[in-house]
C-alpha cells in the first residue's frame, strides 16, 4: 500500500512539473509552443526603427521628417467676383474633382479665395504647385513650416499640365530630392504632404495604385496627363503638395481627386517627377513652356483594333494620321503604324506616349519602335517645336 501510495505521489508530481514547463514555454500570443521558434524569422518581414516595439509595415517617420520642411501653404486671392450660387456658373473642370467650392469662393459673388500646397523646387526661393492653385490670383501668400511668411509672385504656369511655379524672396530654404518616376513601380509605398482642409504639415500613406493614368480633367485638346494614382488619402488644399517615396524623395506633384463628393473617395493623382522638372525648368528659364511636337493623331490599341489590323498585341498606339508639317512627317512615320516603345521603354498607351514626347525638347531625337506590317522596326524622329 505504501509502495502504491509513493508511485500516486511520484506520478501527481511529475504531471504538475510537465503542466509547469508547458505553461513557462507556451508563448503569451496564443502562438503554440511548436512555432515558437518560428517568431523571430517572421518578425523579420516587418520594417521597424531602431529600438522601435511596434510591428508595422514600415516606419515613414524618415521620409515624412525629410518632406514636411520642403512643402510650403499657399494662400490665394483674386479681385475678380466669384460666381455666386444659383446662377449660371462657368464650366470648371475642378468641380468633378474638388466639389463646388474647390475655390472657396464668396457663394454671395465676392472675391475668389482658396489654399493649397506648394513644393520648395530650389534653395533660393523656387516654388512648385498646380496651376488651378493660384491661376485667379492676383495676391499670393506663402507660408514656410517654420511660420515665416513671403509674398510670391507667379513666374509662369502652363494650364496644359497643371504646373505653376512661384518665386519668393529667401535663401537656403530646404529641398528635396527628386526621384525618377520612372522606376516607381505599382505596389511602391507612397505619403503624400501639404495642407487639406488648412490642416498644416499634414502626412498620409498609401501605395501607387497605376501609373500613366488619364482621367480627362485637363480640357486642352492637347492636354498632358499621365498621372501617377495612388490611395494616399489628399484632399483640397493638398494640390500642389508633394508626393514622395520611402526615401523621402519627390515622386510627384498632388494634383486630383477621384470624388463625388468634394472629398477622398479612395483615389488621389499626382504629377510625375520626371515630367514636372522638363515643365518647371522651362517656366523658370522662359516663363513658359517649350513644347516638342511630335504631329499625329493616334489612338490605343485594343483587341478590336488589333484584329482590323491584324496583329497579335492588344498593346500600344495606333497612329491614325499624320499632322503636315510636323516631326513624325518628316521622320517617315506611317498611318496604321503601331507605337510600342520609345527609347528603349515600353509604350502600352496614349499618356505613356505623351509623357516620352512632353518630356523631350526641341531637337531631342526619339528612337520610337513601332509595329509595321508584322515587323518590329525602330525610327528615329528628330522633334520640332510645337506651333
Amino acid at each position: 500500500m505504501k509502495q502504491w501510495t509513493s508511485l500516486l505521489a511520484a506520478a501527481t508530481l511529475g504531471a504538475v512539473l510537465a503542466l509547469s514547463g508547458a505553461y513557462l514555454l507556451w508563448p503569451r500570443s496564443g502562438v503554440p509552443a511548436a512555432d515558437a521558434h518560428a517568431l523571430p524569422t517572421r518578425n523579420i518581414l516587418w520594417n521597424t526603427a531602431p529600438g522601435s516595439t511596434s510591428n508595422t509595415p514600415f516606419d515613414f517617420t524618415t521620409p515624412a521628417e525629410k518632406a514636411m520642411p520642403a512643402v510650403v501653404h499657399i494662400s490665394a486671392t483674386g479681385s475678380k467676383p466669384s460666381v455666386s450660387r444659383g446662377r449660371t456658373q462657368p464650366f470648371n473642370p475642378f468641380r468633378d474633382f474638388f466639389g463646388d467650392d474647390f475655390f472657396f469662393g464668396n457663394p454671395f459673388g465676392g472675391p475668389q479665395s482658396g489654399t493649397g500646397s506648394g513644393v520648395i523646387y530650389s534653395s533660393d526661393g523656387y516654388i512648385i504647385t498646380n496651376n488651378h492653385v493660384v491661376n485667379f490670383a492676383e495676391t499670393i501668400e506663402v507660408t514656410l513650416y517654420d511660420n515665416r511668411k513671403f509674398k510670391a509672385k507667379l513666374v509662369g504656369a502652363d494650364s496644359k499640365t497643371d504646373l505653376a511655379v512661384l518665386k519668393i524672396e529667401a535663401n537656403n530654404l530646404p529641398t528635396l530630392e527628386l526621384a525618377d518616376s520612372d522606376k516607381a513601380k505599382v505596389g511602391h509605398w507612397v505619403l503624400a504632404v501639404g495642407n487639406p482642409f488648412d490642416l498644416t504639415s499634414t502626412v498620409t500613406a498609401g501605395i501607387i495604385s497605376a501609373k500613366g493614368r488619364n482621367i480627362k480633367l485637363l480640357q486642352d485638346r492637347d492636354a498632358i496627363e499621365a498621372f501617377i494614382q495612388t490611395d494616399a488619402a489628399v484632399n483640397p488644399g493638398n494640390s500642389g503638395g508633394a508626393l514622395v517615396d520611402d526615401k523621402g524623395r519627390l515622386l510627384g506633384i498632388n494634383t486630383a481627386i477621384a470624388t463625388q463628393t468634394g472629398t477622398f473617395a479612395g483615389y488621389s493623382f499626382a504629377i510625375p517627377s520626371n515630367l514636372m522638372r522638363r515643365i518647371v525648368d522651362d517656366l523658370i528659364e522662359f516663363g513658359t513652356y517649350q513644347r516638342a511636337y511630335l504631329g499625329i493623331n493616334i489612338y490605343d490599341l485594343d483587341s478590336k483594333a488589333a484584329e482590323e489590323l491584324k496583329v497579335n498585341i492588344t498593346q500600344g498606339v495606333v497612329i491614325e494620321s499624320l499632322v503636315d508639317g510636323g516631326s513624325a512627317q518628316f521622320s517617315g512615320l506611317q498611318p496604321k503604324d503601331i507605337i510600342v516603345g520609345v527609347n528603349g521603354r515600353p509604350i502600352r498607351n496614349t499618356p505613356e506616349l505623351q509623357e516620352m514626347v512632353s518630356r523631350a525638347k526641341a531637337g531631342d531625337v526619339l528612337n520610337i519602335s513601332i509595329l509595321r506590317k508584322g515587323k518590329e522596326i525602330e525610327v528615329p524622329v528628330t522633334l520640332r517645336p510645337a506651333k
